[in-house]
């Protein structure tokens, strides 16, 4: 099972946001990262693979339409493709939300024609597991394509570091397991005699239950501190340590930070792939936010963030894990190169498995574990992606006006050469200004250019 290249059966796409709610509230358009994963529209490509796409609010017809355009046979695969809204405009999770509506349930399960005896059966592809995904695939009897609840610790920064020895893979410096504190107090003066630390949540989402630590003699919360997330103080953030947990390690010092991550995945049937690698783009106040990434991953270390991507995918694999999930690392000057430290490991789909999924649907483009590149009939392809492009001029024109700007402007997707933009998070564009692309180029050069081209074009006033 691949989420990439289905060969057949029906994909139920759950977007959920089920993660930390207080925290995504912070990001503009956060609602909106539901069509993330709209690039599995493109999967409809193979004719016996269908999809149903749920969403909290209506996903805009040219968005749709946009997708569609990257087939041979749009209209056909229209037929394949069912979009239900639950036009709930509320802020919580959309799974929590289905659970409420019986009837777009049933209508789920007539949609997806269980049982399904005659094909490839059917799976739930959520963004995230969690206890409202796993009611909702027993109700409709699907299995799930990522991790059960009941492993969801292993993903948890304190897991993460735990696996990370297991499978002797180099880990920042730090202490985990911390539920209070006073536990945070005494292992940050245990970390002597680093000036500053990274104090984690054990589950958050994009760095925003992050703090940057400046210790001194004082206690901890007297420190000067900074929080990834606004509004947040000491007193919530406590809050937060004691109802999730939280690890402390060594702030990593160099700049520029490098932060590459692997992309991994685990079959239903318990096999291991690493599918690629990126270099994380960070921001923020404490540059620690997600805003978009490049593939490949620096050819300096890109084999050993796949071995040691590869032993953890093993050890999860062995616990029961499915599905895809990303391992992310420091890259830190040693030497004449670098070595890299295990960061954290987050058991969901994530910030570059949308761009990973794009490119690879839209080229054909296979990866090449020996060279760590994607290759299509013997050219390698490169890109840059951002789920931040972000300018008051976009802000009231529609996902339709914007498509059409970028095709206009010749940055559009060219399916004869392969290369070209793949659009997402149209949706924000309206009311946020806001929207993501990933810029696929034959070099890394080519596709640099095309992105830098397509943020100047897209932040120009009309």
């Amino acid at each position: 099972m691949s989420i990439f290249e289905p060969d057949e059966g029906a994909l139920l796409v759950i977007p959920s946001l089920s993660l930390p709610q207080e925290e995504l509230r912070s990001i503009p358009a956060a609602r909106c990262y539901e069509e993330r994963l709209l690039f599995l529209l493109l999967t409809l490509r193979r004719p016996g693979v269908s999809v149903v796409y749920v969403t909290s609010l209506p996903v805009d017809g040219a968005i749709v339409d946009y997708y569609l355009s990257f087939l041979d046979d749009p209209d056909e695969a229209r037929t394949r493709l069912q979009m239900i809204s639950l036009d709930d405009p509320d802020t919580h999770p959309l799974s929590e939300a289905l659970l409420r509506r019986p009837d777009v349930i049933e209508h789920l399960r007539a949609s997806l024609g269980l049982p399904r005896e005659d094909d490839g059966g059917a799976w739930m592809v959520p963004f995230v597991v969690s206890e409202y995904e796993e009611r909702l695939a027993a109700i409709l009897s699907l299995p799930i394509y990522g991790p059960p609840t009941a492993l969801a610790h292993l993903g948890s920064k304190s897991g993460g570091r735990t696996l990370g020895a297991q499978a002797e893979v180099p880990t920042v410096r730090g202490f985990g397991d911390l539920r209070s504190l006073t536990e945070v107090e005494r292992a940050a003066r245990a970390m002597s005699p680093a000036p500053r630390l990274m104090v984690k949540l054990n589950n958050s989402y994009s760095g925003m239950g992050n703090a940057i630590l400046t210790r001194d003699d004082r206690p901890i919360t007297d420190c000067p501190t900074s929080f990834s997330a606004p509004d947040e103080n000491w007193a919530t953030f406590a809050e937060k340590i004691a109802e999730r947990g939280a690890v402390v390690e060594e702030f990593i010092e160099d700049r520029p930070l490098r932060s590459p991550s692997a992309l991994a995945r685990i079959t239903p049937g318990g096999t291991v792939d690493v599918v690629a690698t990126h270099e994380q783009v960070l921001g923020g106040p404490n540059d620690d936010v997600y805003q978009g990434c490049s593939f490949p991953a620096r050819q300096e270390y890109r084999a050993e963030l796949s071995a040691y991507a590869e032993r953890i995918a093993r050890i999860l694999a062995d616990r029961g894990v499915v599905g895809l999930f990303g391992v992310d690392f420091f890259a830190v000057k040693a030497g004449g190169g670098y070595r890299t430290l295990l960061c954290e490991i987050n058991l969901r789909i994530g910030g570059t498995t949308h761009p990973f999924g794009a490119a690879v649907l839209t080229t054909g483009a296979s990866y090449d574990p020996g060279s760590g590149l994607l290759v299509h009939e013997g050219t390698a392809k490169h890109y840059v992606a951002t789920d931040n492009c972000a300018a008051p001029c976009l802000r009231g024109r529609t996902p339709g006006e914007v498509v059409k700007l970028v095709q206009e402007e010749g940055l559009g997707f060219d399916r004869e050469r392969r290369t070209g933009n793949v659009l997402h998070l149209l949706g924000a564009v309206t009311e946020f200004g806001k929207l993501g692309f990933t810029s696929i180029g034959d070099s890394a050069e080519e596709a640099a250019e095309l992105h830098r081209r397509t943020v100047s074009t897209l932040s120009r006033p009309a």
